[in-house]
């Protein structure tokens, strides 16, 4: 029996040394809106998708490298075919085909693919500050 009760997703962080460039990429490729978000002793913008994913965007510390983000990596990581294996987020969207087209133009380097099963179609790219990113064409089974 697992010790939580109820657990969903709250939200997902990234950290970035600039966070307002982070947040636009956000906003114009998935349509997130910039919500309140507290005072503390760093910048944070937060973002909201629809009425439960939320985004948190928080100021890099330059002191810390955290060991799960594209600034621990030894060397840069710019090729999206190794992100299938790698840590990154996924989003579902309705208009796959044409969203992909979109992060084309955009001068986005899109490694795409299909599951096995020849539904779901998959996209990994990186944002600005190279944190993974998957788009699929279906939402999550339940």
């Amino acid at each position: 029996m697992a010790a939580a009760k109820g657990a969903c997703l709250n939200h997902v962080s990234r950290e970035s040394t600039d966070i307002k460039r982070l947040a636009q990429f956000y906003i114009d490729v998935f349509g997130f809106e910039q919500v309140e978000s507290p005072k503390l002793e760093f910048e944070t913008i937060w973002l909201k998708l629809g009425s439960s994913l939320y985004l948190h965007l928080i100021e890099r510390d330059p002191n810390t490298k955290l060991p799960e983000g594209p600034w621990s990596a030894m060397s840069a990581v710019a090729d999206p075919k190794k992100l299938p294996r790698g840590h990154h987020i996924c989003l579902s969207v309705s208009n796959f085909d044409s969203f992909v087209q979109t992060l084309k133009e955009k001068g986005v380097e899109v490694h795409e693919k299909t599951q096995p099963d020849g539904k779901t179609k998959q996209a990994f790219f990186f944002d600005p500050d190279g944190n993974g990113l998957e788009v699929s064409s279906q939402s999550p089974v339940q």
